[in-house]
């Protein structure tokens, strides 16, 4: 793994965290396909009933680079729509038998590392 994959992973790993303790429970982390993968597909029981949430995750370094947030285009969340689809389609329709009940959100985490002390984790939902 390169130094810009292992960025990435620990970014990953950072917002799986800062997800469940927020209250998602992570069901799948970088889930592929031939369109794409989505970082992290997981469940909010909140407010009601349950939504099925897909994370796009963006870390960044502290410094002249693009913010992580700012990082959704449009051509990324509507990749992020077809990828959500096919997910419920292969992996939740054949368990479940219905769609969520709460729907499907996609989410963006960004995990800015600063050169000193912890990550800064922002989680926007329902981004596209």
């Amino acid at each position: 793994m390169n130094a810009r994959g292992a960025l990435g992973r620990f970014g990953e790993d950072v917002a799986a965290r800062s997800l469940s303790a927020a209250g998602l429970a992570v069901l799948e982390r970088n889930w592929r396909c031939r369109a794409g993968e989505i970082d992290i597909v997981a469940r909010d029981r909140a407010p009601v009933g349950c939504t099925l949430v897909i994370c796009e995750v963006k870390t960044r370094r502290e410094g002249p680079f693009q913010h992580p947030m700012a990082a959704m285009t449009p051509a990324k969340a509507e990749r992020l729509r077809l990828l959500a689809r096919r997910w419920v389609a292969e992996r939740w329709l054949p368990v479940h038998g219905a769609p969520p009940e709460g729907g499907v959100r996609i989410d963006l985490v960004g995990v800015l590392l600063p050169g000193r002390g912890a990550p800064v984790v922002e989680h926007a939902r329902g981004v596209a």
